[in-house]
């Protein structure tokens, strides 16, 4: 038996979680970390507190609500709105996972006496032959999360239980229903946490920047030639079609955001696809170094679902991938993550830059 804390979002997934891990007769303790209250006083929809509260009272298990509003402003809301006003597209929860989440809960863990942290993510801890741990990807594979999770450090990985590797979404919310959880039946969210209901992500931006946001700008094709104004560059992520206001005559899409020139570049579908990028803060898993190039393969978002590329370090911070075929519309602050062929986590990094 090990004491075990789970973080409780007040979702049906770690709800499951903390249900398995104390009928498999673990200590278990739920923890919610506070992360964001919105002006009118709102939790983020990670960490829906009174569900959670509500879950760990019929569990039967102690329950705590951790404060770091502070981190996750830093770590989060912070970079995730500068990076659009900088032409960028950020994935705020790799950074809320790395940075926030499992800092603060292997923190609780240590206070608490804790051996483990565990999550109600659809992914695998697995360690390797040579002493690396990484993950690897869940069975549900359109559930799987392993993308989210590829800049946790070796330490955080290896503090890390997540019983949902092995399951359906159909099957945890079996699981809840038969176990009577008040959350059984609700859904998922598929919002940005910290997005009130109601608002689109410009709006948050537009109410929280601490610097100057460009107003309205030049569409131009790849050859500066301007084709109308846009309302804004953040407005608009690579690869985006719907809401340009462009008739052209062929589906339009935004194929770059010159943050520089306020300019959004708009080129036709055959035009946004690229063989090479290159990914800074690279974070590797399974291995401690990339000494040669290897063949793998490469999500470049979350619904990605991989394409083979190889991969090469630029120096230790960068790599270069070269995909077999073209990939439709890599956009410079997503993850690209690299994995090998038994579906493991190698590592991965943020997309600076795209050559076509």
């Amino acid at each position: 038996m090990s004491k075990i804390i789970v973080g409780m979002s007040g979702g049906v997934d770690s709800a499951v979680a903390a249900y398995l891990l104390k009928i498999a007769g673990h200590d278990v303790t739920g923890v919610t970390l506070r992360t964001w209250l919105s002006s009118a006083g709102k939790e983020s929809r990670c960490c829906e507190i009174e569900d959670a509260r509500k879950v760990a009272w019929e569990l039967d298990i102690p329950y705590y609500v951790v404060n770091c509003l502070a981190e996750f402003e830093k770590y989060v809301t912070e970079p995730f709105v500068d990076d659009y006003i900088k032409g960028r597209t950020p994935n705020p929860c790799t950074r809320c996972n790395r940075y926030v989440k499992w800092d603060k809960m292997i923190e609780a863990a240590r206070v608490m006496g804790a051996d483990y942290i565990a999550t109600g993510h659809y992914a695998n801890v697995v360690k390797t032959d040579e002493g690396r741990y990484t993950f690897k990807k869940a069975i549900h594979t359109k559930k799987d999360q392993t993308y989210m999770l590829y800049a946790l450090k070796q330490a955080q990985v290896a503090s890390t239980l997540m019983p949902l590797g092995g399951l359906t979404k159909d099957q945890v919310r079996v699981i809840a229903a038969k176990a009577g959880l008040p959350v059984a039946s609700k859904a998922d969210s598929q919002e940005i946490c910290f997005v009130s209901r109601g608002m689109d992500y410009t709006d948050y931006i537009e109410e929280t920047a601490r610097s100057e946001i460009q107003g309205p700008g030049n569409f131009v094709d790849e050859n500066g030639i301007v084709l109308g104004i846009h309302q804004g560059i953040i407005h608009y992520t690579v690869g985006q079609r719907k809401g340009l206001g462009l008739a052209l005559g062929y589906p339009a899409y935004v194929k770059e955001i010159r943050a520089d020139r306020n300019e959004v570049v708009i080129a036709k579908e055959e035009d946004i696809y690229s063989k090479v990028i290159i990914c800074k803060d690279v974070n590797l898993m399974s291995v401690a170094s990339i000494d040669r190039p290897i063949h793998c393969s490469v999500k470049i978002r979350y619904q990605h679902q991989g394409q083979s590329a190889l991969v090469e370090m630029i120096d230790e911070d960068s790599v270069r991938i070269s995909f077999d075929e073209e990939v439709k519309a890599p956009a410079p602050g997503q993850a690209a993550v690299f994995y090998d062929e038994e579906d493991r986590i190698i590592g991965g990094g943020i997309i600076s830059s795209v050559e076509y």
